[in-house]
């Protein structure tokens, strides 16, 4: 099971719409895909039409109790595509860090809980919300890769410092170092601000910059409005079509990895 985590410390950056993207691309492919919602706001949760505050479970439970297998399983919501399924977020989540936070041991409850699932899924993508504490922690904790979209202007620029900064504070907590790379999103080769923000990002960041970028694209805008993954609603958009050449990418280190 290999699991990426899409985070960022700016909100507005691409994080759901690179997590909806990439999951509906990796099922059409026919891999089993979970999506886990982290973000209070749930958005991913209502982007499949999921009400979460009218759900019994979800994974603010997995916080409060240590949950079996079969209560994971029961917190998992499914979509109307067959191979995606959801781990949706509540407004409660937005109260862990009051209640739990110095509480020992919290930064690994998503990596347990996931252990539980190992042989249930071949993806899983962990959507944060942009506030550090321990949902992004668990997040960070118990992925494999992290993805950053970053909007090409200048104060997504600082939000990426801050992002770096923190998982660089995490690193010298623990004996692996994260794996990430930064994906260049909301793209406009026509003003001058994506450009210079573009080349910012990749003399700050040679080495995990991803060579393309997402462009801006309305599909994108039109697929949430219509619930549907971009891939479904419009599979041959450029913005797909890039996130198609990112997933390439991401299978193609995936697999040098694992020699």
């Amino acid at each position: 099971m290999v699991i990426w985590t899409i985070a960022n410390q700016k909100g507005g950056v691409g994080k759901t719409t690179s997590t909806i993207c990439l999951g509906g691309l990796l099922a059409d492919q026919g891999h089993r895909v979970l999506l886990i919602d982290t973000d209070p706001h749930a958005s991913l949760s209502y982007y499949f039409g999921i009400e979460s505050e009218d759900l019994e479970l979800s994974v603010y439970d997995l916080f409060i109790q240590t949950a079996t297998r079969e209560q994971i399983l029961q917190s998992l919501c499914p979509t109307k595509y067959k191979n995606i399924d959801i781990l949706p977020a509540t407004m409660g989540l937005a109260t862990l860090d009051r209640a739990l936070g110095n509480k020992g041991g919290m930064g690994l409850v998503l990596k347990k809980a996931l252990a539980r699932l190992e042989d249930e899924y071949d993806y899983v993508l962990i959507d944060c919300p942009p506030i550090l504490g321990v949902l992004m922690v668990n997040a960070l904790a118990a992925s494999e890769r992290i993805i950053i979209p970053v909007q090409t202007e200048f104060l997504a620029l600082k939000g990426l410092d801050r992002m770096i900064h923190t998982m660089e504070m995490m690193q010298s907590e623990q004996e692996e170092l994260f794996d990430y790379i930064i994906i260049p999103t909301m793209f406009d080769k026509r003003t001058k601000a994506s450009l210079l923000a573009y080349h910012q990002m990749t003399e700050s960041y040679p080495n995990r910059v991803w060579k393309g970028v997402i462009p801006i694209d309305t599909n994108f805008r039109n697929s949430s409005n219509a619930k549907k993954t971009p891939s479904d609603y419009s599979a041959k958009s450029r913005g797909v079509i890039a996130y198609q050449n990112l997933l390439l990418s991401l299978a193609e280190q995936q697999e040098e990895t694992a020699k």
